[in-house]
């Protein structure tokens, strides 16, 4: 099985002065602006890693869905947010990690057992894959 989406971006302008609009097939985002002071200044509004983080925490969630599901752990509720680490070496930009915080609800699940489905969704989510990065994780299971 192989499915493709897309995504799109524009960009008008000279890096430090130009804006950019990123859009996805689907139309969840639409011609969302995008520039240098937010992605290098910490101004507001969206940018790449934020992006990747969205994905990143939504993909995981569902994988961690999955492979409890698997365990025979049914969860009830899983947040998680990824925090996208840019950094600069001689090379230039990378993103150089991401660290995924979980919390969990699932009342009456094993705690080995559940460590272990979030170590799987960990290293088995296809955005994990798909980075070249550090990733850690936090994983907490709260019934």
């Amino acid at each position: 099985m192989s499915m493709k989406k897309s995504a799109s971006a524009v960009w008008q302008g000279s890096l430090k002065e130009g804006r950019g609009q990123v859009s996805t097939e689907s139309g969840a985002l639409k011609e969302v602006a995008y520039n240098f002071g937010q992605r290098f200044e910490g101004k507001p509004g969206s940018n790449p890693e934020e992006l990747v983080g969205a994905a990143h925490a939504s993909c995981y969630s569902m994988a961690l869905s999955m492979i409890m599901g698997e365990a025979g752990l049914e969860p009830e509720k899983i947040e998680t947010e990824a925090t996208v680490t840019l950094s600069q070496d001689d090379g230039g930009f990378s993103i150089s990690a991401v660290h995924l915080k979980t919390r969990v609800r699932s009342p009456g699940a094993d705690q080995a057992a559940f460590q272990d489905a979030a170590d799987k969704a960990k290293a088995g989510c296809p955005v994990s894959k798909l980075l070249n990065a550090e990733i850690t994780l936090d994983a907490k299971l709260e019934n």
